[in-house]
């Protein structure tokens, strides 16, 4: 059994959220949410989001014991990027591209 979770057009960069997730890849529930809690910045706080969100779903729509939960994948995907421009130097325009992600868990049962 699996339980997913998923956090779509995210507004933060996906390199933002790749090495957050690399910290939790393959750790016990508990575990994980201890360090997303402790981790600084505003991208564990969305991670930690998905991460509550997919346990959630284990314990009540899949009757999963959440204390043998692990994060079996996790991924911060790239969605869709706004583009916006600025005025810019002698009448010039420079872009400025405000990029999106698509976070998914999945947690499964050891």
């Amino acid at each position: 059994m699996e339980a997913k979770a998923i956090a779509k057009y995210v507004k933060m960069s996906p390199s933002k959220l790749k090495p957050v997730c690399d910290l939790v890849r393959g750790k016990n529930l508990s575990e994980a949410l201890t360090i997303l809690k402790f981790t600084p910045g505003k991208g564990s706080e969305i991670v930690e989001k998905v991460v509550k969100s997919a346990a959630a779903n284990a314990e009540n729509n899949h009757d999963m014991n959440p204390d043998s939960l692990y994060v079996a994948e996790i991924s911060a995907n790239k969605g869709p990027t706004m583009k916006r421009f600025r005025a810019g130097s002698q009448g010039r325009a420079s872009m400025i591209l405000k990029r999106t992600s698509h976070v998914g868990v999945t947690l499964k049962e050891r």
